[in-house]
This record gives structure tokens, C-alpha cells and sequence, in this order.
């Protein structure tokens, strides 16, 4: 009693405290108020979470990772940019197959623990697989594509257990969905504009393998999120009985219309999206006719897409999070394809024909493409908390996540088949520019599907679905048992 008391007088101060501050010093702290007001709904600890894997080991660790992979498949182990575009969809795997995972974690502990040893042993697995890559300068392709899977195996088993618990926060506090959502997409941001500018450096400096042990740090902090978190034993866990609700529970709900018309649309919008960025990798970096940038510029590049994600991720939480969900695709699919363009105007050289620079436009190009990518799937994953049943958060959540990376590995496989039919290889961008027309007319397709999503302010969704009673007891068991989950449903009346 005398801790909910403390809770709601420090949630009173932070409320206090938004109504205090404006104009020019509100740029600075404001931010610092919102963290606060997050820490005292939700638990710092639900923050700290949320800042250590999207921010740490998704964000800064990512964007090392994607730069050094791009380089590993293109310098090490000298593969086509059609085959690294394949070879990039098998790494992706783990990421599909997220929902095993998700039950995983809410129906089998390990020793009486439901969170803690996935973090542990995620943890050791990335350590393990990227060691495994470091320290063997000429490893064989079918065991480097098994430890890059492995590796983004860890990411991905540590990243269901944080999207249950903003699943749960986002059902117990629908008026924090949008906010909970920005957390995570500027964390993972700012890691990004961290480790995008340095990997370029490091790559130069000790090469893919070397920056490979590196990753071996944001590995560990999966492992240490594992050993801090504060989760009670749970004593004869009725496994079959757990497993046989959360299934129930998930078929109920994917059987609505209100749910499975949003996921046909996210998938259908991904893979009609096809991705042909090994093509303009190798082009970026190999062909004499294109701008051959160095390893450090590649960063610098990635790190100006990483802002204008930021930025996308800040217009959102600011001026858009209660626009129009329909409208706000239409808009952000219609400039997503006018923005491909910009990649068909750098191949074809029109940007020196207007004096603007190859870095220039690029970084221009990355920066606008990135801001809308992200306007349009924030939207999106507000939308895809409110679509979680309570009781089976992480599962259900990590089902609708994988819709989308099973999307993206249609993208990427079909992008490398493209890159394949018009033969564009390590050597030869001859028809580059006609793949790159064919996916920005592509782009367009999605805005055709839009009556799939439902209308009105994502935040105000409310799931139609009346699940099993028997969801009931796992829905007031969830709050107790990690601390990463919010404390203070009591206070809604939940």
C-alpha cells in the first residue's frame, strides 16, 4: 500500500512537471520529462529494457552488424549481389519464425523461470556466433551463413521477450501505445546514429572479422538484462494446459477480420516491395562507372538514414501519432515510391548533370527514404500492440512481427531473383537502373490495398475478439511475474 502511494505521487509530480516547462528549454528537457513520465507508468525497469535492446544490442549492435555483413559476403566470401540478396533471407529466418519463440517464453520456463534464462542463453549464443566468425579468417560460406543465423537468433529471441511486455503495457495503458512505440523506435534510432558512422572506421582499421568480436559486447548485454532481472519462480507450470490456451487463443483472435485484414495488408505491402539493396551495395562500392565510396563513407551514409529514421520516428510521436491511419499510408506509400526515384536518377548519373554531388545525393537520398519508411510503419506497430489478446502478449505480437519478416524475406528473395533474370553481378550494373524502375513502380501497388486497414486514429483501436475465459488467470499471473512489465495495472482498474 505504502509503495502505491509512492507510485502515484511521483505519477502526480510527473504530470505535474509536463504542465511546467515549455517554449525553449521544453526542446531540452521535455525529453527528459517524457522518460520520466514513461519510467513511473510503466517501471523504470520496463524503460531500461527498452533502451537496452533496441537501443544497444538492436540498434548500435545492428547497424555494426549490417555494414560488416555487407562487406563479410562481398569481400571474404566474394558471393554475387543476387546470391548475397538470398543469403541475406536465410540469415533472416529466425526472425520469421519469431511466434516459437514468443511460446517459447510464455509456455515452457526453465527452471522455474519464464524470462530470464532466454536472455541468459541468447546472450551466450550471439557471443558464441560471432567469435565463431572472428577468430576464422576463411570459414567456409555454409558455416558463416549457420553463425550469422545463430547470431540473429539471440537478437531475436531477446527481442520477443521486450515486445511482450510493450504489448502488455500497451493493452493496459492504450493511452501510452504511441509513446511505447516511439521508445523503441527512437532507442533503436539513436543506436544506429552511434554505430553507423564508427563501422565504417572499424571495418578499415581491423577488418569484417575483427569488427566481428566486436559485436561480442552488445551480445553480453542480453545476458546481463538476464542476471538483473527481477522474475519469481513460477511452481508447477501446467505446460500442455498453457500451450493448448495460448493456441486457442491465437487462432480466436487471427480469425477476425479486424486482425487478419491488417496483416494480409503489412505482408502485401512488403513483398510487393522488392529489395535490391546488394545491387546498389556493390555498385556503391565496386563499379568503376558509380561512385566507388570507401568503407568509411558507406557509414557516414547509413548514419544519415539512421537520422532521418529519427526524425521520421519524432514527427510521428509529435504531429501525426492521431492522424488517419489510411491517410497516413496513402501518403507515406505514395512518397516512398516518388522517393525510389531518387536511387534511378543516381544510377543514371542525372545528379552530376545538376552539379549536385554523388555523397551529396546520396546522403539525401537515404535520409529522405529512411524518415518515410519509418512514418509509415509506425502507424503500423501501434496498430499491431492493440491487436495482441491479454494473457499471450509476446506470442501473438511476435506472430504479427514475423507476418512482416516473412514479407521482407518475400522482398529480399524476390529482389534477388530480379537482380539474377537481368544480370546484375559483382561486375556488370547495365540493367541496374531497370530493377531499380520496376521496384519503384512496385512501390505504388500497396496504396491499392489500403481498404485492408481499418479507418480512424490507430491509438483508439480496441480488439473486438472475446477470447477463453480460461486466458483470465494468465492475464492477472503476467504483471508478477517480470519487472519489466508495469507494476501499476491496479491503478486502471485492470
Amino acid at each position: 500500500m505504502v509503495e502505491e502511494e509512492s507510485i502515484e505521487a511521483s505519477r502526480e509530480a510527473v504530470e505535474e512537471d509536463d504542465e511546467g516547462p515549455k517554449g525553449l528549454c521544453y526542446c531540452f528537457s521535455g525529453p527528459i520529462y517524457w522518460l520520466k513520465m514513461l519510467a513511473v507508468e510503466m517501471h523504470w525497469s520496463f524503460v531500461f529494457g527498452v533502451v537496452a535492446i533496441y537501443g544497444i544490442n538492436q540498434g548500435f549492435g545492428g547497424a555494426l552488424a549490417r555494414i560488416v555483413t555487407e562487406y563479410y559476403m562481398k569481400d571474404v566470401q566474394e558471393v554475387q549481389p543476387s546470391e548475397a540478396q538470398v543469403y541475406s533471407g536465410i540469415t533472416s529466418i529466425p526472425w520469421i519464425i519469431k511466434p516459437i519463440w514468443g511460446l517459447l517464453t510464455d509456455v515452457l520456463p526453465i527452471m522455474g523461470y519464464r524470462r530470464r534464462p532466454y536472455f541468459i542463453l541468447s546472450g551466450l549464443l550471439g557471443i558464441v556466433s560471432m567469435l565463431l566468425i572472428s577468430l576464422n579468417s576463411k570459414l567456409h560460406l555454409v558455416f558463416a551463413l549457420f553463425a550469422l543465423t545463430a547470431g540473429n537468433t539471440a537478437v531475436a529471441v531477446a527481442d520477443v521477450t521486450v515486445d511482450a511486455c510493450v504489448a502488455q503495457n500497451s493493452i493496459s495503458h492504450p493511452s501510452r501505445a504511441a509513446d511505447m512505440q516511439s521508445l523503441c523506435v527512437l532507442s533503436y534510432s539513436i543506436g544506429g546514429l552511434l554505430g553507423f558512422p564508427i563501422s565504417g572506421v572499424f571495418i578499415h582499421l581491423i577488418g569484417p572479422n575483427g569488427v566481428f568480436g566486436l559485436l561480442t559486447f552488445p551480445a553480453a548485454l542480453l545476458s546481463l538484462v538476464g542476471i538483473l532481472l527481477s522474475e519469481p519462480r513460477v511452481p508447477n507450470f501446467a505446460y500442455t494446459e498453457k500451450l493448448l490456451d495460448a493456441v486457442k487463443a491465437m487462432w480466436t483472435t487471427s480469425k477476425c477480420p479486424d486482425v487478419w485484414r491488417p496483416c494480409l495488408y503489412m505482408y502485401l505491402s512488403l513483398a510487393i516491395s522488392l529489395n535490391i539493396n546488394e545491387g546498389l551495395f556493390y555498385w556503391y562500392t565496386d563499379s568503376k562507372e558509380g561512385p566507388s565510396f570507401s568503407q568509411e563513407t558507406v557509414g557516414y551514409i547509413f548514419s544519415m538514414g539512421a537520422i532521418g529514421a529519427l526524425l521520421g520516428a519524432i514527427l510521428y510521436q509529435n504531429v501525426l501519432k492521431h492522424q488517419h491511419l489510411r491517410d497516413m499510408l496513402f501518403w507515406t506509400q505514395l512518397l516512398f515510391g516518388l522517393a525510389g526515384m531518387l536511387d534511378l536518377m543516381l544510377v543514371q548519373r542525372m545528379n552530376l548533370k545538376f552539379g549536385i554531388p554523388d555523397y551529396l545525393f546520396v546522403v539525401i537520398g537515404e535520409a529522405v527514404s529512411q524518415m518515410i519508411s519509418r512514418l509509415k510503419w509506425m502507424p503500423l506497430l501501434v496498430l499491431s500492440s492493440k491487436l495482441c489478446p491479454s494473457g499471450i502478449e509476446g506470442t501473438f505480437f511476435a506472430l504479427l512481427m514475423s507476418i512482416d519478416n516473412i514479407g521482407g524475406l518475400s522482398s529480399s528473395w524476390g529482389g534477388g531473383l530480379l537482380l539474377h533474370v537481368l544480370n546484375v553481378t559483382r561486375t556488370k550494373f547495365d540493367n541496374l537502373w531497370l530493377a531499380i524502375l520496376i521496384r519503384n513502380i512496385l512501390r505504388f501497388s500497396p496504396i491499392c490495398l489500403l481498404f485492408l486497414v481499418p479507418r480512424g486514429d490507430p491509438n483508439s483501436f480496441v480488439l473486438p475478439v472475446k477470447l477463453p475465459s480460461s486466458n483470465d488467470e494468465t492475464e492477472t499471473q503476467e504483471p508478477d511475474d517480470i519487472e519489466l512489465a508495469s507494476p501499476i495495472n491496479s491503478f486502471d482498474g485492470k
